[in-house]
């Protein structure tokens, strides 16, 4: 560009901001082609406003004319998404859309489903943020089968989370009423599953799915089976806030084969897990040759989140990407009242009692002796003990493995410490006496149930039970398998248990589950309105997760979640469930506001610990 050496210092300064260099002989600024993709109608908008005299080469100007035409069509799509969005809608193409689905899907939408499905069809490339448990398989599915009977797209490669493959493989069939032709590509064999993306329109399957860590590995082979003749894909990104990290190993896989795509669309419920920035992944996904949210407005946005100057945020955001998105709240669903019954409240075994009181005791008179110490040092401390609390009330001999790593001398007592190694052989948890009563009352009255607890022992000793009593149960956590990680195929996968509980005739009425690895993607409500919580732990995410497991869209409209809870009379359990719902008041009233931060990571570690530790010790 001429003129460049006339610049004043700052406006010198600007433009390399944008990632221009000088050359070897310093007398000309260079960028390099991807960079200039992006960033040359912002310098050339910025050139005019500084009345600095430039010239434009013949390929600068080639590539303005085809950006100046995406931008006029992405233009038009953000207009087309903005007025469905106020409610200017044109109903004769409202309507066919909604004849199609009348004709061709089986499954029944609801009308924020509808609604939901007709404006990711009006854009092509969408993203949608309703909340967990609103049918967001459902409404991809119907636009990409009516994509692909227009000829469009004939392939859906979906990206998420292991626990989702089942429930895309079990929509897939309940929404079109068809089987998918469908492969998992995710573990086993290396060599195996590469060999598995050479395809083509005879040979190919109609549904992959892969987890984000396999495309991470995959990512060569991916876009192969993209480029391939005869190809075309509807690209999936589930539980999408999993790539909201700015050059994450993981967002640059889904980013490199976002332009590859014929259509593509973001499915979170938790659009805006901590951060504003926590978006521009998504939406850079969706339009990668659009830059829909431009540097400008990151930086603003960033300004505005480190002021907090929310209210700025919020309008920046509703400009850039408000059309571009679809979101169904909670109270849209008109899902029946959730049941929160009061908390069965259970005196201690004597044994139980011992322990217990044994740690709490102790930690409070250390806790009067800390201040002096390094805060990282204490924060571990906090953590560690709270959670030897949180084992005791869940099951005493869970305490045996604290021993032998005992860094705080909880257990320096030989008497403690006997009672905990031989506990098995000196009574039966109250909770277990309880839990027992309790399901033989729903057993009675033919309710199926599923039982959360947060510890690995916890699942067992619970299973051991209810096997005593001739009932039968399942269990799901951390080390069952996934479908196609396992290549033995008598081995119970998550899939399969899942399937036999939710069958209302396969005589398996209770499930065993850990929250860390069921509450995300897995649907019990068509079969399932109980479930116990044995346990609790602090992380709300988790909680929130595992009660829409039975409060969601396609059978919660009219029969109610139950949800019980075994509780220990003074004892932690009562300050993680009172805290728990004050948190859940919190965070459903943020949830349902549009562009909210919140905290809702699900494996991240949890300061609540450290505040409980607070809360009980240092008051």
């Amino acid at each position: 560009m001429d003129g460049f050496d006339n610049l004043e210092s700052y406006q010198l300064s600007n433009i390399e901001f944008w990632g221009f260099e000088k050359n070897i002989e310093g007398n000309l600024l260079t960028i390099s082609k991807e960079s200039a993709n992006t960033v040359l109608p912002e310098l050339i908008n910025y050139l005019d406003s500084e009345n600095i005299t430039f010239s434009i080469c013949d390929v600068c100007l080639a590539y303005l004319d085809k950006y100046n035409l995406r931008e006029s069509e992405f233009k038009n799509i953000k207009s087309l998404g903005r007025d469905f969005k106020d409610g200017k809608i044109d109903l004769n193409k409202y309507n066919d859309f909604i004849s199609f689905l009348e004709k061709n899907i089986p499954r029944e939408l609801k009308e924020h489903q509808k609604k939901s499905a007709y404006h990711l069809y009006i854009l092509g490339n969408g993203a949608n943020f309703s909340v967990p448990g609103s049918g967001k398989t459902s409404v991809v599915l119907s636009v990409y089968e009516k994509l692909r009977l227009e000829g469009k797209v004939n392939t859906l490669f979906v990206v998420g989370p292991l626990s989702s493959f089942s429930a895309w493989q079990n929509e897939f069939a309940e929404t079109l009423g068809r089987l998918p032709n469908s492969i998992v590509l995710a573990g086993g064999d290396l060599n195996a599953r590469k060999l598995n993306y050479y395809a083509s329109s005879s040979t190919k399957y109609e549904l992959y799915l892969t987890s984000y860590q396999t495309l991470l590995y995959d990512k060569e082979e991916v876009q192969l089976l993209f480029t391939q003749k005869n190809i075309n894909i509807f690209l999936v990104i589930d539980e999408a806030h999993y790539i909201k990290k700015i050059d994450g190993g993981w967002a640059n896989a889904v980013l490199n084969i976002g332009e590859l795509a014929k259509n593509r669309t973001v499915l979170t419920g938790t659009p805006l897990p901590k951060s504003y920035s926590d978006i521009f992944n998504l939406f850079s996904f969706l339009w990668p040759n659009n830059n829909p949210i431009s540097i400008e407005s990151k930086l603003h946005l960033k300004t505005s989140e480190e002021s907090h100057d929310f209210e700025s945020a919020k309008k920046i955001l509703d400009e850039e990407v408000g059309p571009l998105f679809y979101r169904v709240r909670k109270i849209d669903l008109q899902l029946t009242d959730q049941n929160f019954i009061a908390p069965i409240l259970i005196e201690m075994n004597l044994n139980e009692r011992k322990i217990y009181d044994s740690i709490y005791t102790k930690i409070k008179e250390y806790s009067q002796n800390e201040y002096f110490q390094n805060i990282d040092f204490v924060k571990k401390l906090c953590r560690g003990r709270i959670m030897r609390l949180r084992q005791a009330v869940s099951y005493t001999k869970l305490l045996h493995t604290a021993i032998e790593n005992d860094f705080d001398s909880l257990f320096n007592e030989s008497e403690l410490e006997k009672i905990i190694v031989n506990y098995d052989e000196l009574e039966i948890p109250a909770k277990i006496i309880e839990l027992i009563k309790q399901l033989n009352i729903l057993n009675r009255n033919n309710e199926k149930v599923v039982i959360w607890s947060n510890f690995i022992g916890t699942i067992n000793l619970i299973e051991k039970h209810i096997q005593k009593i001739g009932l039968n149960c399942s269990k799901i956590y951390g080390l069952t398998p996934v479908e196609g990680q396992t290549n033995l195929y008598e081995e119970e996968t998550r899939e399969k248990i899942r399937d036999r509980f939710i069958d209302p005739n396969s005589g398996l009425d209770i499930l065993i589950a850990n929250p860390a690895a069921c509450a995300e993607s897995i649907s019990l409500h068509k079969t399932c309105h109980h479930a116990i919580y044995y346990d609790l732990s602090y992380n709300c995410a988790q909680y929130l997760q595992s009660l829409d497991r039975i409060h969601r869209v396609g059978g919660s409209e009219k029969i109610i979640a139950n949800y019980h809870y075994l509780q220990y009379i003074n004892t932690i359990d009562l300050d993680i469930k009172d805290n728990l719902e004050k948190k859940t008041k919190k965070m459903l009233d943020i949830i349902e506001e549009e562009y909210s931060i919140y905290s809702l990571d699900m494996f991240e570690p949890d300061e609540e610990d450290v505040n409980a530790y607070q809360r009980l010790f240092n008051a």
